[in-house]
């Protein structure tokens, strides 16, 4: 695939529409193709890695670990939705916060945290708009957790009062 194929694959991504074409070039020449069967594990909870990955064909599924080792799907990612998953690895190199299961045969664009580095010091302007869009999901995700953790305070405060 050419760069000007993976750029125009790339403007498909809202976290990625606003950035200009010659940066979004650039940040095209660092992604590179991986492809991954049904039933393949994209990412791993607790493994460290620096991976960011753009779902450009299939469907995953993200599994999130219970304190008792019990698994659970928190989200069903599609292609269609033009997601982005694994964007924290680029910032911070700690342990994943979910697995990330591929449910269909997939494949990714995938940017390492040493590429979006350059690409940061070499696209400033495209740089900053990325992590600008990347805080807002970030933050988006923050907010929507913090309202889970209401609802669950509340049916534990609920629970507590009816015993």
């Amino acid at each position: 695939m050419d760069i000007i194929e993976k750029k125009n694959i790339l403007k498909k991504f809202p976290l990625l529409s606003t950035i200009e074409d010659k940066d979004l070039e650039a940040l095209a020449s660092m992604v590179f193709v991986q492809e991954f069967h049904e039933g393949d594990i994209i990412i791993k909870e607790n493994d460290i890695d620096t991976t960011m990955y753009l779902l450009i064909e299939g469907v995953v599924d993200v599994i999130k670990t219970t304190i008792y080792n019990e698994e659970f799907v928190c989200a069903t990612l599609r292609d269609d939705m033009h997601i982005i998953f694994g964007e924290m690895a680029l910032i911070d190199k700690d342990k994943r916060s979910a697995t990330v299961i591929a449910k269909t045969n997939c494949k990714t664009f995938s940017l390492s945290s040493d590429d979006f580095n350059t690409f940061c010091e070499e696209y400033p302007k495209g740089a900053v708009k990325l992590l600008k869009l990347m805080n807002k999901n970030i933050i988006r995700n923050l907010r929507s957790e913090n309202e889970n953790l209401k609802l669950i305070y509340q049916a534990l405060i609920e629970e507590i009062e009816y015993n």
